[in-house]
């Protein structure tokens, strides 16, 4: 009898064990999503060729807090609707003018390179690859994103400009494809 109770009290150590394993696991997970990076899954071909249609990674949430969101990140931007989150680049920052005319970029009037994108992609286009925009005057808070896929990304151009409030993280560590791992404008 004295051995069941000691054979109990072992499998009863071995579940609190377990069960606080398990806590602490999550409150890590949490706390490191939460605070620190947050898994990304891209969902279609708005981003290519810089980043592939499902990849997945990881986004850098301290980033925007420590050195704030810059010209050219990659974003993370939180929606309100279904869509859930969209990974766009930043192009026009808070109280800038931004325009495309003639399918150059125009930040406040002066035309601005954007060396990222695939020169050899963009050749192989036979549309306009940056369509001619009207000009968009931005708030304190807001920010202009577009995707590198010009053609076909629903962006700024459709929803209109970002909050700040709504671009949770920047850049992205590609985890898989395997044969794309690495940082995209961390």
């Amino acid at each position: 009898m004295k051995n069941n109770k000691v054979i109990n009290k072992a499998q009863g150590s071995e579940v609190w064990d377990t069960l606080k394993t398990l806590l602490i696991s999550f409150m890590f997970f949490w706390l490191l999503s939460t605070y620190v990076v947050r898994p990304v899954q891209v969902q279609g071909s708005s981003m290519y060729p810089t980043l592939q249609t499902d990849a997945i990674g990881l986004s850098n949430i301290l980033g925007v807090h420590l050195h704030g969101i810059e010209r050219f990140d990659i974003a993370i931007i939180r929606m309100d609707t279904s869509a859930g989150y969209l990974v766009k680049r930043v192009v026009g920052l808070p109280g800038e003018t931004v325009q495309y005319r003639d399918g150059k970029l125009y930040i406040n009037g002066v035309e601005t390179a954007e060396d990222f994108l695939d020169q050899e992609y963009i050749s192989t286009q036979e549309s306009p690859f940056s369509e001619d925009t009207e000009e968009y005057k931005l708030a304190e808070d807001e920010y202009f994103c577009m995707g590198d896929n010009r053609p076909v990304s629903r962006d700024s151009r459709y929803y209109g400009p970002f909050k700040e409030s709504q671009i949770s993280s920047k850049g992205v560590l590609i985890l898989y494809p395997f044969n794309e791992f690495g940082v995209k404008s961390w």
